[in-house]
């Protein structure tokens, strides 16, 4: 833990996330038993109005912020209100890092809370989020950087004795993992998930948070940043899951490395902040494009083999189900999704409209051939559902009648990847990731 720093140095985040007129109020959102059930996915350019979208002036204006509303009241929840103040401190600091090809940094941040109605003073969070940043020393400019969020702690993601080890909770399956807490035996072991070298090594940073920073990934929102918000755990139907408050953390992380380059480096930063790619493996797969959608400083998605909830469609009949997952994982996901369970088709969306929310910004959906849990081929016509809205930007999406080749990249803004193998995060992958990141960077 650290002092803050004073309030006149204290960054205003609330100019920093892109402003929408809402359109709904609560009682505007239609019953579950009013929603009328589609079968096919719904076309992401016709308003619950049944108002066809033919501009992207309208889609702008009130389709995409429609679009916004509906995912956080019937799916995801409502995401946490943007900090009112926020302060980062440096921690550690290491300028040879990958023997002087990298530098290494771990940064503190924290936050405060919502104001409430008893109280007129700032109260900062409980919570603070730790942040592995990892940039390259030989690259010239300024270094696109990819935000990702990890499940074993960041001294997993690095060997290094330098970054902390979480105290919260860890998963047991992650290596060195005693009695739910991490231990110095885990440190490394995660290294071959996230391949920090060739990211180096391609000219590009990294960012990474532990997920149990915010939200332990358990069905108790005591020791989370909802049970911080909520002390009373009485949620309503639409506030927000974990995979909300995991997007969230995306964007204070987005907020933090602005912070740290204007007060830090002093505006020589080694961080191209206009390249922003956010990239999550499996439930931060699903995360990870929550937090693209609802965050236009995201300038690329790749969320990973993310299945039902993520990538795939809900009203697909392969792999994981509504029913299933909720009935797995009832913390990720708000209230009234549980409405949903059986009935998917009366969802007024699907994850087509998830990405359309992303036009004209690159997204990537990754794959592995024996995967099929998390339903590829069903990821692939999610793609092609989400192209008209890339359609109003003028930009190419994905074709109709593209069909996945093993190993190769398909695809423009959206694109498709799919290799032989299982559910992992591997070097091939990040190949992959950084071959899709260079094409739409590059031309930027």
């Amino acid at each position: 833990m650290f002092a803050p720093s004073s309030p006149g140095r204290l960054l205003s985040l609330a100019l920093l996330c892109t402003a929408w007129t809402p359109l709904l109020t609560a009682q505007d959102f239609p019953a579950f038993t009013d929603l009328k059930p589609q079968t096919e996915l719904p076309n992401p350019l016709v308003a619950m109005s049944g108002q066809k979208i033919t501009t992207k002036e309208a889609w702008e204006k009130s389709r995409r912020p429609e679009l916004k509303q509906l995912f956080q009241h019937y799916m995801y929840g409502k995401l946490p209100a943007v900090p009112e103040a926020l302060d980062v401190k440096e921690l550690c600091l290491n300028r040879n890092f990958l023997g002087g090809k990298a530098t290494l940094r771990e940064l503190a941040v924290r936050f405060t809370l919502p104001r409430s109605s008893s109280t007129a003073d700032m109260a900062w969070s409980k919570h603070t989020i730790y942040v592995l940043l990892v940039t390259p020393n030989e690259r010239l400019s300024p270094a696109p950087v990819f935000i990702g969020m990890n499940f074993c702690g960041n001294h997993a993601v690095v060997e290094s004795e330098q970054i902390q080890i979480p105290e919260t909770w860890v998963y047991n399956r992650c290596e060195g993992t005693e009695k739910d807490h991490a231990t110095a035996k885990g440190r490394g072991t995660q290294a071959d998930v996230w391949n920090v070298d060739l990211i180096i090594d391609r000219g590009y940073s990294l960012a990474s948070f532990y997920s149990g920073d915010i939200d332990p990934d358990t069905a108790d929102f005591a020791d989370g940043l909802n049970g911080e918000l909520k002390p009373d755990l009485k949620f309503a139907g639409d506030d927000a899951g974990t995979i909300a408050c995991w997007s969230w953390g995306y964007h204070r992380v987005i907020d933090a490395l602005t912070k740290h380059a204007k007060e830090v480096a002093k505006g020589n930063s080694r961080l191209d902040l206009k390249k922003i790619a956010v990239v999550g493996h499996s439930r931060n797969g699903k995360t990870a494009l929550l937090a693209a959608a609802m965050d236009d400083r995201i300038a690329l998605a790749i969320p990973s083999q993310a299945g039902c909830g993520g990538t795939a469609p809900s009203r697909g009949t392969v792999g994981e189900s509504v029913k299933r997952i909720n009935t797995s994982f009832p913390h990720w996901f708000c209230d009234e999704f549980t409405n949903f369970n059986d009935e998917p088709a009366r969802l007024p969306f699907d994850q087509n409209c998830l990405a359309a929310i992303c036009a004209p910004r690159p997204v990537l959906f990754a794959n592995a051939q024996e995967d099929t849990w998390a339903n590829p081929d069903g990821q692939l016509e999610v793609l092609k559902a989400a192209a008209p809205a890339y359609a109003l930007y003028g930009k190419r999406g994905i074709d109709s009648d593209a069909k996945a080749e093993m190993g190769k990249l398909i695809g423009h803004e959206l694109g498709y990847f799919i290799r032989p193998g299982k559910h992992s995060m591997s070097r091939v992958d990040w190949q992959a990731y950084l071959d899709f990141a260079d094409k739409h960077f590059s031309a930027n």
